[in-house]
Parts: structure tokens; C-alpha cells; sequence
């Protein structure tokens, strides 16, 4: 009987191994079907891209006197035109205000926005709209005239601070004040040009919004050179590019352009030299990036150099930044935190690796 039971364990512990159920955990090494983008066929159909732009704000998004748009977030709207139909004037910019820009989202009148928008956990958990990327890294900060010679935002007590209603500032302006003790007067306008406008003519003491935006409504006043941003940082700003929630392959489209520009300037691939590095590179990194090897593009459903013709349209993120924000524009600012993270100083561009 001990023999018959052994022979039997022995025989049952043989058996497992023959056992040809498929597991659900083993990896998959065929191909994966993944679901097209409605956004993306809407785009392709209609062979135009929808980009939510900021009305006029120099350096990010503005008009300039023979009426084309220019600006850093322009910039990143054609190079998804680019990436997307292989053409960067395939855009159409539909400039939105604070109130209607996710509006205009939702309705489906624009396909993304670049326009300075912060990413919130409201924004995000709450409203439901995707946020693909950073593409600027901002605070919120002060604008005061220089004759008042101050040297902190603290010593504005009983001052008047001109904000922008409905927007971050707002919120973030009670905040910085209210942490701190210090009584203040908010005073609220619609819109952040009027914001402005209402400082300019010493309606506030001060004006209090992103000190991207701050940078570029000094270049505009009646005085620039009498005016002054303050070294207070009243908040984090992470801007980025915005999609509407529900398909998640346009976010990844645009996620991925984004990503494609802040690695092209890690590598060294610029506007003048994609094209020929396409034949000549032996980086592998560079050839995933540019289409020589791999097919990156296709996995979104774009070509293979999606990534060679955004650059060689608009150039790599550093070129953008500096032509629009940096040292080759009137805003003339520093790259601090928008610096590559192996600079030096380091910043917080990081392109995610395409492989």
C-alpha cells in the first residue's frame, strides 16, 4: 500500500508540468493592438490642428505687426502640427481667455491647449482634464514700482495687489498674504491685461501673477525701467499642455512631442542639423529619436521621423526658449529651473527616454 501511494504522489507531481493553459502573467511577445485616437483621425481628416493659445501675452503667445502668431507656446502648437500632419503651418490658433480656455476644451473647438496653464489637482482629479507634460516651470511672484523701495512682498501691508479673477493668482495671492498675516487689498479684474492695465495707471501698488507673465506685462508698460519684480516666490507653477480626458493615445501624442524636443536638445539635435544627422548619427538614441531606426512614430499612429519634423520645424526646446523667452527675445530670462537637468546649474528638463 506505502509503494501504491508513492507511485501515485510521484505521478500526480509529473503531471503538473504537462499542464498547457496559457498564464496570465507570462509577457506577450506579439504585437499589441492598441486603439486608435479619435482626436488624432478628427485632426488628420480635416488636415488641421485646433491650438488653444493665450490672447496676447509676449513670449508665450502673441500677434506680431504682420499678424502671424509668434510665441513660445506657438511654437509648441506647430511642432505638433508638425509631428501630426508633417506640415508646422497646418495649425489653426484659436485665442482663449482664462475663463473660456477649458471651456473651449470640452467642447471640442480647440484639440489642445498651450497656453500657460498650471497644473492643479483640481484641474486634474477634479475637472478631469489630462495635463501631458511640462513645458515650462513657473512661480508666481510680485510687480512693484521701484520707488517704493521695497525689498520683500512681506512689506506690502495695506497695499493694494492687483490679480486676475478665476485664475491661480488669485487663489494664490490670498494664500502667500493670509500664511503670512498680512492684510492686503485684493483688486480683481477679469482678465490679466487689465490687471496690468489697472497697475500701470497706479491703480494697485502692486501686480501679482506669474513672473513669466510679469516679465513679459513690464515690456509693455509706459516704463519698464521703473519697475521691478520682487525676489518672492508665492507659488509653483508647472505649465503644460492640456488635452480633453477620454483619449488617452492624443494625450500621449502630444506627451511624446513634448518629450521629443527636450531630448533632441540633450542629444545635440537641432532646427539645421536633424535632417543630415538622420543619415550621419551613430547614437542610437539619436537615431530612435529622428526615425532612422525603430518605429517610434507608428506606435501613435504618425510617421516614423514624427520627431525629426517637429524639430527641424520649430528646433529643440532650447531654441525654442531661447528665441522666445531667453537671451534672443525682449523678456531676456534666465533658464533657472527650465534648464536641462544635466546642466549646470542643473534644471528640471528631463526628456523621457524614447526605446
Amino acid at each position: 500500500m506505502a509503494l501504491a501511494l508513492l507511485a501515485a504522489g510521484c505521478s500526480r507531481q509529473e503531471a503538473a508540468p504537462v499542464d498547457t493553459a496559457p498564464s496570465t502573467t507570462a509577457p506577450s511577445t506579439g504585437p499589441t493592438t492598441v486603439a486608435q485616437s479619435p482626436t488624432l483621425a478628427a485632426i488628420k481628416r480635416r488636415g488641421r490642428l485646433n491650438c488653444g493659445v493665450h490672447q496676447g501675452l509676449v513670449g508665450f503667445a502673441y500677434t506680431d505687426n504682420r499678424g502671424q502668431w509668434r510665441g513660445f507656446d506657438v511654437d509648441f502648437c506647430r511642432a505638433t502640427a508638425a509631428a501630426v500632419l508633417g506640415d508646422a503651418n497646418a495649425v489653426r490658433f484659436v485665442p482663449l481667455s482664462a475663463a473660456d480656455r477649458f471651456t473651449a476644451l470640452n467642447d471640442g473647438r480647440i484639440d489642445v491647449l498651450w497656453r500657460n496653464s498650471s497644473w492643479t489637482m483640481t484641474r486634474d482629479a477634479g475637472e478631469g482634464f489630462v495635463f501631458a507634460g511640462i513645458n515650462y516651470y513657473d512661480g508666481q511672484g510680485f510687480l512693484v514700482r521701484r520707488s517704493l523701495n521695497l525689498n520683500s512682498a512681506t512689506e506690502l501691508t495695506g497695499a493694494r495687489v492687483c490679480v486676475q479673477s478665476g485664475s491661480t493668482s488669485q487663489a494664490n495671492a490670498a494664500d502667500y498674504f493670509r500664511s503670512r498675516g498680512i492684510d492686503y487689498r485684493p483688486v480683481v479684474f477679469d482678465t490679466e491685461e487689465a490687471a496690468r492695465d489697472a497697475y500701470d495707471r497706479e491703480d494697485c501698488d502692486a501686480f501679482s501673477a506669474d513672473i513669466s507673465a510679469l516679465a513679459a506685462a513690464r515690456t509693455v508698460l509706459s516704463n519698464p525701467n521703473a519697475h521691478v519684480i520682487l525676489s518672492d516666490v508665492a507659488s509653483k507653477e508647472p505649465l503644460g499642455p492640456v488635452v480633453k480626458a477620454g483619449d488617452e493615445r492624443w494625450a500621449s501624442t502630444v506627451r511624446w512631442t513634448l518629450n521629443a524636443l527636450m531630448l533632441a536638445e540633450e542629444l545635440g539635435v537641432t532646427r539645421e542639423g536633424a535632417s543630415d544627422l538622420v543619415k550621419t548619427a551613430t547614437d542610437p538614441r539619436i537615431r530612435r529619436l529622428l526615425g532612422a531606426e525603430g518605429d517610434f512614430g507608428p506606435m501613435l499612429g504618425l510617421s516614423k521621423t514624427w520627431a525629426k519634423d517637429a524639430v527641424s520645424a520649430v528646433g529643440n526646446y532650447g531654441e525654442i526658449f531661447e528665441r522666445n523667452l531667453g537671451s534672443q527675445s525682449a523678456l531676456d530670462l534666465e533658464r533657472g529651473l527650465n534648464a536641462q537637468w544635466n546642466a549646470r546649474p542643473a534644471g528640471l528638463i528631463y526628456g523621457l527616454p524614447i526605446r
